[in-house]
């Protein structure tokens, strides 16, 4: 292959000086034209073995049963190990080309060689991820932490890699770079502390897309609660709702716990969870003829009358005494009062019908029995999100008369004034 460069590009120049031109004016004219045919080579070489490489592989892709060719397909890395042919093919040439121009000729080369190590690293790159997504397709290594292995080992790598740009660019033994890298370590480490922090941290959050600007976060610990507006290498800036601002430590976003509100803005609906607490003495079974005035309540007609059938018919036909109320089954009003929220809730209109939507009891407590609304307003942001969950605890507040209920109220003293 050596031989077939030095042929391409070797011949121009005698031409040239066989023409009668200067030797200077030879030189330049050379190099003109042998950069313009390493171009055209070298394009020409991607293009064919960017067909061949991607054909190969998308044809074993198809016949193969397994997903991991057709992971390396969908992650290009065939395309990327076609540049590799025609840079090689660049690296060995450029010696040829600037034959006469030493100093450009050792830039050039450097340049190139940095570049074949930056391409290696992301085609290596492309081929984890492959594997990433092809192992979290594997029931058994569905739950394993697959993206911290890959990330300690591209760190690996990188490092690696750095390593042999920098000792390629300044032309220094590799086991020399590591002695000295290894000797002034602890002194990075001491004065950059921060920095080196803020640095991993950054690229963490990167990687693993944790924040972004625009993000509304909340972290407690710092009072942070808005709008990310800036990440850098050593802070991040949140911009809180009362127009404050908060600077967090960049490397504390992976060290601490924070809570991102991303997933409610992309989502469907923004979650209303607020209970009020009725008192428990306040409980009681249901007669009969206060079924009939709350059946003048259009939310609750039908379902009494299909729950009064349903329980008549189960205490006739197990012949229970209703003489007292406590035998056999029986309608309560906290029972009602909880149907009725529900019935309020799927006709409320600013709720997602399509996400969860309940009124449930909670567990009891020393003030009463909470009873907690579980739903998703349709609009999610600030104002009219609280609008939507005021107005339907405005009803609920109203309608607990209504059941014969009782909203806990902590006792006060009445002063009497003389």
């Amino acid at each position: 292959m050596s031989k077939l460069i030095h042929f391409i590009f070797s011949f121009l120049y005698p031409v040239f000086r066989h023409w009668g031109l200067s030797r200077s004016f030879a030189t330049y004219l050379s190099l003109f034209f042998n950069t313009i045919v390493l171009c055209f080579l070298a394009y020409g070489l991607y293009v064919v073995f960017r067909f061949i490489l991607v054909t190969i592989m998308a044809i074993v892709a198809q016949r193969t049963k397994t997903k991991f060719d057709d992971l390396l397909v969908t992650n290009k890395t065939a395309k990327y190990i076609a540049y590799l042919v025609p840079l090689f093919f660049v690296f060995k040439s450029v010696p040829v080309i600037l034959d006469k121009f030493e100093y450009w000729e050792g830039v050039f080369g450097k340049l190139v060689g940095i570049y074949i190590v930056l391409l290696i690293l992301w085609i290596i790159r492309t081929v984890f991820n492959s594997l990433r997504d092809y192992l979290k397709l594997i029931p058994r290594y569905s739950d394993k932490p697959i993206d911290s292995f890959i990330q300690v080992i591209m760190i690996v790598l990188w490092m690696f890699g750095i390593t042999v740009i920098i000792s390629k660019l300044f032309d220094i033994n590799q086991s020399e770079l590591l002695t000295i890298l290894g000797a002034v370590s602890a002194v990075i480490i001491l004065v950059f502390r921060d920095t080196i922090l803020g640095f991993v941290a950054s690229v963490q959050v990167a990687i693993n897309d944790m924040v972004r600007i625009g993000d509304w976060i909340t972290m407690d610990r710092y009072g942070a609660d808005g709008d990310v507006i800036e990440i850098n290498l050593a802070t991040v800036k949140v911009r809180n709702f009362d127009n404050t601002t908060t600077t967090i430590p960049t490397y504390s976003l992976s060290s601490d716990s924070f809570q991102n509100w991303r997933g409610m803005l992309n989502s469907d609906g923004r979650r209303i969870k607020r209970h009020i607490i009725i008192k428990a003495s306040s409980i009681r079974f249901l007669q009969d003829q206060e079924l009939i005035n709350l059946k003048r309540i259009d939310l609750l007609s039908a379902y009494i009358d299909l729950r009064k059938t349903e329980v008549d018919n189960y205490n006739r036909s197990h012949k229970i005494d209703k003489s007292i109320a406590i035998n056999g089954r029986n309608l309560t009003n906290l029972g009602l009062f909880r149907k009725y929220i529900t019935e309020y809730l799927q006709q409320y209109p600013g709720l997602n019908k399509d996400m969860i939507m309940l009124c449930r009891q909670l567990q009891p407590t020393p003030y009463g029995v909470p009873l907690e609304v579980y739903a998703f307003s349709k609009d999610k942001r600030f104002e009219n999100y609280e609008y939507i969950m005021s107005d339907i605890f405005d009803h609920i507040f109203a309608s607990v008369p209504y059941f014969d209920l009782e909203i806990f109220v902590m006792p006060s003293e009445t002063i009497v004034k003389p």
